[in-house]
């Protein structure tokens, strides 16, 4: 017979470790060329936010964009998916957590066209950080801001 307290216990160990599994960032599979030195550091940023990154070294990106669905318009040096989302470019981690966190309705992807100063991965000393939007993207194209940051912080 099982005692109240092994019970509690067992529903204790039980329930923190489905918690553990579930509060994991899930793991952010990423496109990028092999000479880029931004798209690493994306890479690295990524990974000391918590991620785990499937990093995926190609000799172009634009198959894979095509194969996302990424509109030209909002493209930059590297792409990136993550639970069913598409991400294009430096896009900070406040952002996809945000993304992941509220699902919105007909979002496709969010992206961060061109590479901004200050932008995760784009740091450069002596230069002060960009701000810059993070673009929401719908499956037809059309676009709209997500969310404005300076550098790696939301404003």
């Amino acid at each position: 017979m099982t005692s109240r307290r092994s019970f509690i216990l067992g529903t204790a160990a039980w329930a923190a470790t489905g918690f553990t599994a579930s509060a994991q960032a899930p793991q952010i599979e990423v496109w990028r060329d092999p000479h880029c030195g931004c798209c690493s550091g994306w890479v690295d940023y990524l990974r000391t936010e918590g991620f785990t990154v499937e990093d995926r070294v190609v000799a172009s990106v634009s198959p894979v964009r095509r194969m996302l669905g990424t509109p030209s318009d909002l493209l930059s040096c590297h792409a990136a998916r993550v639970a069913g989302f598409v991400l294009e470019g430096h896009v900070p981690a406040p952002a996809i957590r945000r993304l992941l966190s509220e699902r919105p309705a007909g979002i496709v992807g969010l992206a961060v066209p061109a590479t901004p100063v200050g932008s995760p991965g784009m740091e450069v000393p002596g230069h002060a950080p960009e701000t810059y939007d993070v673009v929401a993207w719908r499956a037809d194209g059309s676009h709209r801001p997500f969310m404005r940051f300076t550098g790696a912080r939301p404003t």
